[in-house]
């Protein structure tokens, strides 16, 4: 796996920055933002709006809730968090 990280610049609230991601998670995001018909920028823009720490950490942290929530078994929810956590919930009663 290529860990090496990149810098590139996206636009965020009409503002040009940067943010550092490793290739893996930028991988991810393209992925993502296709799959939901969105440029990056786009992608990047509504994960800033819910965002407490800093960008790239909220970024990793939003790729990670994706990817989990598409890994969740059947018969299980994925409830997303405004830090971009995700907890599957069963969808089933357990019975007692």
């Amino acid at each position: 796996m290529d860990d090496t990280i990149r810098k590139r610049s996206v636009v965020v609230a009409g503002h040009r920055t940067s943010v550092s991601l490793e290739s893996a998670f930028w991988t991810e995001l393209k992925a993502i933002a296709a799959e939901r018909r969105q440029s990056i920028n786009e992608l990047v823009e509504s994960v800033d709006k819910g965002r407490a720490g800093n960008l790239s950490s909220a970024l990793r942290l939003f790729v990670l809730a994706e990817l989990r929530r598409k890994l969740a078994p059947d018969g299980a929810a994925a409830a997303e968090h405004a830090d971009g956590s995700v907890q599957a919930t069963s969808t089933t009663a357990s019975a007692t």
